[in-house]
């Protein structure tokens, strides 16, 4: 129970967050990745901050992290533990940072962004989570029948 309380806290928390720098706002977005006005735009470097923001929070959760024996609600950690970089990871890499870069929009925000029910974040919502479900039924599932992706 306190795990759910805690994971349910923790999101409304991020949301929160993603809300406040208009991170689902894709205009925002798109504003900030058009450097130099590109696109036709200009560019709108108050993202940055937001950037700036997250790697501290990031660096002082690890380092909190791994001075705790355990974590507070579950038995364990859970830390990633492959540090190669591979196809799969570079081509994910690719295909996020283009649909984020299209169409202004990556997972978090949008999920945060759904509160507003704007029909093209319903979309993409729905977008992503069919290639999800592709994902899984044609290439994972593959992968973990010929043993090269091991489950977990």
């Amino acid at each position: 129970m306190a795990q759910a309380v805690v994971a349910a806290l923790a999101g409304l928390l991020f949301g929160a967050g993603l809300t406040v720098a208009q991170m689902i706002n894709p205009a925002k977005v798109l504003a900030f990745l058009d450097f130099g006005g590109i696109a036709g735009g200009s560019w709108d470097p108050s993202l940055a901050l937001v950037m700036v923001g997250a790697v501290v929070v990031t660096t002082a959760g690890y380092a909190l992290t791994f001075r705790r024996r355990q974590p507070v609600c579950v038995a364990k950690f859970q830390l990633p533990t492959n540090r190669h970089i591979d196809r799969r990871l570079l081509a994910g890499a690719v295909l996020f940072g283009a649909g984020w870069g299209l169409v202004g929009y990556c997972p978090g925000p949008a999920i945060a962004g759904l509160g507003l029910g704007a029909t093209k974040t319903i979309v993409f919502v729905a977008a992503m989570l069919a290639g999800m479900a592709a994902y899984h039924m044609f290439v994972e599932r593959r992968l973990q029948q010929s043993s090269v992706y091991p489950s977990v």
